[in-house]
């Protein structure tokens, strides 16, 4: 396997185990939170879905963020809405990679030197799956501390 397809890979395991993971959530607990100042675990979902959206605007265009965003103004109704409507999103994230040059993913720099990094094309495409999977454990302890059946993950 070459670069991309690997990063590929990485995105499509990452992303089926926070389905996974998502969808074992009883709706009941989608607006439970361990404290006042942290997420909620539909707060969690969302993060990671819109955080996908606008780490693609950021590689687009080479560290500027995005001035929309499409996530800002809908309400938390479902998983599977989340996911509906997400969808459009992730295809042309995934379409992207699909077009990069294999030399692009250690020559093009996302400058976010405003934010304090500069950093190559391949370093950012595994940070945006690192920041799922992060957040996917978090949301795995989440459900153990309210006695949730937590899914296996790793099959």
């Amino acid at each position: 396997m070459h670069a991309k397809e690997l990063i590929l890979l990485n995105f499509e395991e990452v992303r089926r185990r926070s389905i996974k993971v998502w969808s074992a959530l009883p709706a009941e607990s989608l607006h439970w939170r361990p404290d006042d100042n942290a997420f909620t675990c539909a707060d969690l979902i969302r993060h990671v879905l819109e955080g996908e959206y606008l780490y693609h605007q950021i590689l687009l265009n080479k560290g500027s963020i995005a001035k929309t965003n499409p996530f800002e103004a809908r309400a938390f109704l479902s998983v599977e809405d989340e996911l509906a409507f997400a969808r459009p999103y992730r295809e042309g994230f995934l379409h992207y990679i699909t077009t990069l040059h294999p030399d692009d993913l250690h020559t093009v720099e996302i400058d976010r030197s405003n934010v304090g990094y500069i950093r190559t094309l391949g370093d950012m495409l595994l940070r945006v799956a690192y920041h799922e999977s992060i957040h996917t454990g978090q949301l795995l302890g989440y459900m153990r501390t309210i006695g949730v059946e937590r899914p296996n993950i790793w099959d």
